[in-house]
């Protein structure tokens, strides 16, 4: 019988790998011994999206730990970093933010000016930035890997591999252990409003610790993750999935098995350590079409970098052997790995300006978070009478609705801009007021302008 298994398991065998590059790929090893648990298509080139910042807080803190610069050095928001496309903070030209904020914001919510301020006040320009990412990248052995922005944005010469990105998350792990937290953060609080972390396994799946999401068109859904059970940590790389839902899902999968171990996993042959997996020569797939531009699929735009998943789709994507090992990847047979959130920590406050007193950033913490209105009901209609939403709507379109009040440009603008202070001429109108129509007032002197409200977050 067992001969029968390895004859099966020797014909599957070969069709290990066959799988054309623009499959997803997924890797899952250990992190104490680099040991390869999982391979598919781990060497092909692919384009990074946002796991790039992985690299790049790698960079920061080795900068930290070096001495070259501090967590608390003050760090101004250039022009080029303004310009950056979303996810981002928004915050205006000259504002100032802490490295450590600033690594927060780009771990948390994955924005891209952040990764732009990190990168120039460290290195003085992104160009620079780069060749540190690349020097960095040439030492770990991530042979397939360059970089050419510190934000992972859509650039021909920003490529990896789930081999390169794996190699990169074990150095973070064991190289800097006393800055882990930052690869594990739930959620930041700034202002009122509080972000949470796109990696949906955190506080969803049990033992998750980190790292990393990206999306952009070309690359498709990525995921660094990592997980610990008592003395053991794994880390698994996803890249592009179809949705943010799917590679949560997918690498779940991969770290259960690990943890649990398949039935049959006896047959996997062994892959040895990450290092030695051969690379693959060729050119990263495009995902773009069958990501933002297949039939049914919405148009991508600037803000889907990162936090917003398509249709989950339930098509699995193991290779012959990890489907008789247990290892195949795909819908969950009962249910989903990932559970409901359960915060193990409360959002961290962050905020611009210099570094606070742990007792300012408590004050910060205990600020009620914004709730999210409720929209008011509607009034009942007559019988007949069209709502306001059809006159609004309906017909041959002359009707326009109503334009919304102008909001805020972005997440972080929003919370210390100072709220718009209506006129003079709107509070006392004579068409508002019936008491004061027949005998108007002499215009009132104008008040001075409110005081403009730190910039503080």
């Amino acid at each position: 019988m067992r001969t029968a298994i390895l004859g099966i398991a020797a014909s599957a065998a070969l069709l290990v790998g066959v799988k054309a590059a623009s499959a997803e790929a997924a890797l899952l090893i250990d992190a104490d011994s680099g040991r390869v648990l999982y391979a598919e298509n781990a060497t092909s080139p692919w384009y990074p999206a946002s796991v790039t910042k992985i690299m790049t807080a790698y960079v920061i803190l080795r900068a930290v730990k070096e001495g070259r610069i501090s967590l608390d050095k003050l760090l101004t928001v250039s022009e080029n970093a303004v310009a950056q496309q979303p996810s981002k903070m928004g915050f205006p030209l000259g504002t100032q933010v802490t490295v450590d904020n600033a690594l927060k914001m780009l771990m948390v919510k994955s924005a891209n000016d952040m990764a732009v301020v990190l990168a120039e006040g460290l290195s003085g320009s992104i160009e620079n930035f780069a060749t540190e990412m690349n020097r960095a990248a040439q030492r770990l052995g991530m042979t397939q890997t360059s970089y050419v922005n510190p934000n992972g944005l859509p650039a021909d010469g920003q490529v990896t591999s789930a081999r390169d990105l794996a190699i990169l998350a074990r150095a973070a792990i064991r190289e800097m252990p006393e800055y882990g937290l930052y690869w594990h953060i739930s959620a930041i609080k700034f202002g009122k409003r509080v972000m949470r972390n796109y990696n949906t396994l955190i506080d969803r799946y049990p033992g998750a610790d980190g790292m990393k999401t990206g999306f952009i068109c070309a690359s498709g859904f990525n995921l660094v993750a990592t997980a610990t059970r008592g003395s053991r940590r794994l880390i698994a790389v996803v890249l592009g999935s179809r949705s943010g839902m799917q590679r949560a899902e997918k690498a779940a999968q991969l770290l259960e098995r690990g943890f649990t171990g398949g039935g049959l996993s006896w047959l996997i042959p062994s892959f040895g350590t990450v290092d030695a997996l051969q690379p693959v020569d060729a050119s990263p797939p495009n995902l773009r079409d069958e990501i933002c531009n297949a039939k049914g699929r919405r148009k991508w735009a600037p803000s889907d970098n990162d936090e917003e998943p398509v249709a989950h789709t339930g098509e699995g994507s193991g290779s012959p052997l990890a489907m008789m090992a247990g290892f195949q990847l795909g819908p969950a047979k009962h249910g989903s790995l990932i559970g409901p959130l359960q915060p193990s920590m409360a959002p961290i406050p962050v905020y611009t300006g210099p570094a606070r007193s742990p007792e300012a950033v408590e004050q910060l913490a205990s600020a009620p978070a914004v709730k999210k209105k409720q929209p008011p009901k509607a009034a009942a209609q007559p019988p007949g009478a069209p709502s306001s939403r059809h006159a609004a709507t309906s017909g041959n379109g002359d009707a326009k609705a109503k334009p919304p009040p102008p909001t805020q440009r972005s997440a972080g603008s929003s919370s210390h801009a100072a709220p718009a202070k209506p006129s003079v001429a709107a509070e006392k109108s004579p068409s508002a007021d019936p008491a004061h129509a027949a005998k108007p007032k002499p215009k009132p002197k104008a008040k001075p302008a409110a005081a403009k409200q730190p910039n503080n977050g």
